[in-house]
């Protein structure tokens, strides 16, 4: 096995949890506005089917995918890159946003 393949691999896994993450926190916004998955799928004019996958994180989320959703529930979407923590696995973010663009219009509603 070469090494692109392997990068493809870790690519594939952490697309995944990627996507997991995405639609968990789209799952707490819908419950935390009330919202039944078939209420999104009519604000989003797209059928119920439509909304399954996109929930079931097998969906390609592309970000007009995401943009959409966040346009269909008046909220906006945050992303952000933080570094591996190194002894835990786990990802340090601080909460600072280092990024060069501070009016990208994607950042969160809390």
């Amino acid at each position: 096995m070469g090494i692109f393949a392997r990068d493809e691999s870790r690519t594939t896994l952490a697309a995944s949890r990627i996507a997991r993450q995405a639609t968990a926190s789209l799952a707490g916004l819908l419950a935390g506005q009330g919202k039944t998955r078939s209420d999104l799928a009519a604000a989003m004019g797209v059928s119920p089917g439509r909304v399954s996958q996109i929930m079931s994180g097998d969906a390609n989320l592309t970000v007009r995918t995401l943009a959409a959703v966040a346009e269909a529930l008046d909220a906006d979407v945050q992303i952000t890159f933080c570094t591996r923590g190194q002894s835990t696995g786990t990802k340090a973010c601080d909460g600072t946003d280092s990024s060069p663009i501070r009016s990208s219009g994607l950042s969160a509603h809390r």
